[in-house]
């Protein structure tokens, strides 16, 4: 693997660590791809770093129990602001 992107895996968990940030979030912040991001810290970070690997992996898997939460919050403010309008 690549040396760079060894590193932007170690910096995309680090990232997701101290901010508990979703993948779409940390995508937009290290400007690449959601996929790219779900790549490197699920599948290249596990070669990498096995124990930021584990600990990123808490971090996703909050953020999918999360998710049907954050969406359905999302709508609502959505609708909200057409009905104030």
């Amino acid at each position: 693997m690549k040396q760079h992107i060894m590193t932007r895996c170690v910096e995309l968990a680090e990232y997701l660590l101290a901010t508990r940030a979703t993948v779409r979030e940390a995508a937009k912040e290290f400007k690449v791809s959601k996929s790219t991001v779900h790549k490197d810290v699920a599948e290249r970070l596990k070669d990498i770093d096995q124990a930021l690997y584990e600990a990123c992996q808490e971090v996703l898997e909050y953020n999918l129990s999360e998710r049907h939460i954050r969406g359905g919050s999302a709508t609502k403010e959505k609708y909200l602001d057409k009905k104030i309008t």
